[in-house]
């Protein structure tokens, strides 16, 4: 751990927050010399305090530990560059539209990689006026299913949750072609163009 560069991130997380060393120190329980210590780069917060500072200063504590917080490219927000996280635990579902550090459950969880769908895992799509009718014959059952859909086109992403036997079928509004993705709990991230 570099002393020097984390000082100098609390610092600056500090001023962002608008917070004096006085108004941190009380929040942590600890006094203001320690936090213009750190800040001066003559030594850096306890293990036991980092919780305390990533709570304050809303950052990670992996992002104190090293002293700098990486800030991506603004990407406009374009849906084509949706990035899927499940979590393999509890199956929470998070997305993105560029790179992320997303934890879930204790564990850093990386983004999910699609492979095109081939006939056993492609989804059954069906035009019917402004929609789009969906089903499968994939198995739905508490081992083996479909846990969402998702049509993502460059503007906008719909997604519908599935659950263990469900009989998988729905409708989507239908948006202009773009790509359908879907996640089985034993295979993986899937696509197809629709």
């Amino acid at each position: 751990m570099d002393c020097k560069k984390v000082g100098k991130l609390i610092y600056e997380l500090r001023k962002e927050k608008n917070m004096t060393q006085k108004q941190v120190a009380e929040l942590m329980n600890i006094s203001d010399k320690t936090i213009s210590k750190w800040e001066r780069g003559l030594g850096c917060p306890d293990v036991s305090l980092l919780l305390g500072l990533s709570d304050i200063f809303g950052v990670s504590i992996e992002g104190i530990l090293s002293g700098e917080i990486n800030l991506n490219e603004i990407s406009g927000g374009n849906m084509k560059n949706i990035k899927f996280y499940i979590c393999d635990k509890c199956g929470n579902l998070i997305t993105s539209t560029s790179e992320a550090s997303i934890s879930c459950c204790g564990k850093k969880m990386e983004a999910a990689v699609a492979k095109k769908a081939e006939d056993a895992h492609r989804l059954n799509v069906e035009p019917i006026e402004n929609e789009l009718f969906i089903t499968t014959e994939h198995e739905m059952k508490k081992e083996h299913y479909i846990t969402f859909v998702a049509h993502v086109k460059g503007d906008r992403v719909q997604i519908v949750k599935q659950y263990p036997e469900w009989d998988m079928q729905f409708r989507l509004n239908q948006v202009g072609r773009g790509k359908l993705y879907f996640y089985c709990i034993n295979h993986g991230l899937f696509y197809q163009i629709v």
